[in-house]
């Protein structure tokens, strides 16, 4: 085996063992995962039966059903893959694993691609479950649906997710009091602009030029498109292209803030700092 060969096998024995990880804490934590599934479910469902209350016609109240558990959904999706890599420095700091991690002998692009994939896989199933569920409460017509089309663009801009979460995870490294607070507000920031629950176009004009660099707004339009109209992948290429973009930007540009955050808190002795 080459030396090539063999550094490319240890990484991706690290990339795994990173995800096997996780999967472990999610065990471990699993009636809070089911509680937060619960309450995922009620307040997805508080806002879906918005369209039930707007007496409109069955045709018009299944499009505004259908548009709202989409924007629920992705919202939820978002916010799965935010936490995961927000917390990924708070969680080693409870878990107190946060020094071995570090000096671990593994890249850190290869740790936090690891994260980003266990954050994909998760949310994945996880908001499948949600759709089906609340579906189900509605009794949802979506005869021309295209699935498959809305999973490939949600899992395109998964990449671009991944990217702006690694800029998020390196706010708890660099200020342990208040950087998580900090993730989630950048999260809120995204639901703002990004047309969740309503469209784009009802925003102030300066909003409408940050949604357009929120990858959320490509994948809210995208899999709306898919699942309302029937859109294929081909058809869906206005969507994907800007989250290819913001993707191959986001994604170096967030390694190299987690870099220099993490040389930071190492310089600075905040590492291990939980206040």
């Amino acid at each position: 085996m080459t030396a090539v060969a063999a550094r490319a096998r240890h990484e991706l024995i690290g990339l795994l063992g990173v995800v096997e990880r996780n999967w472990y804490l999610v065990k471990r934590y699993a009636m809070w995962e089911l509680a937060f599934f619960v309450w995922t479910i009620a307040n997805t469902l508080s806002i879906v039966f918005i369209s039930k209350a707007a007496g409109l016609s069955p045709a018009a109240e299944n499009r505004l059903t259908t548009i709202l558990l989409i924007g629920a959904v992705i919202w939820a999706y978002l916010g799965i893959i935010f936490e995961i890599l927000t917390e990924t420095v708070a969680w080693e700091r409870w878990e107190g694993t946060i020094e071995y991690t570090f000096m671990a002998p593994l890249a850190r692009p290869v740790h936090l691609f690891g994260m980003g994939l266990f954050a994909i896989v998760y949310g994945v199933v996880r908001a499948v479950l949600l759709f089906g569920v609340v579906a189900a409460f509605f009794g949802l017509h979506l005869p021309n649906a295209d699935y498959g089309a809305a999973l490939v663009l949600l899992v395109v801009a998964s990449i671009s997710f991944i990217g702006i979460g690694m800029m998020t995870a390196v706010l708890p490294l660099i200020s342990p009091e208040k950087g998580t607070q900090l993730g989630f507000v950048a999260q809120g920031l995204l639901l703002v602009v990004s047309g969740v629950y309503y469209p784009v176009s009802v925003l102030p004009e300066w909003m409408q030029w940050l949604a357009k660099i929120s990858p959320a707004t490509y994948a809210l339009r995208g899999c709306r498109e898919a699942i309302l109209e029937g859109a294929g992948v081909s058809s869906l290429w206005a969507e994907i292209w800007p989250l290819l973009v913001i993707g191959a930007v986001s994604v170096p540009l967030g390694l190299w803030v987690f870099r220099t955050g993490e040389r930071y808190a190492k310089k600075h002795g905040k590492l291990k700092r939980s206040g």
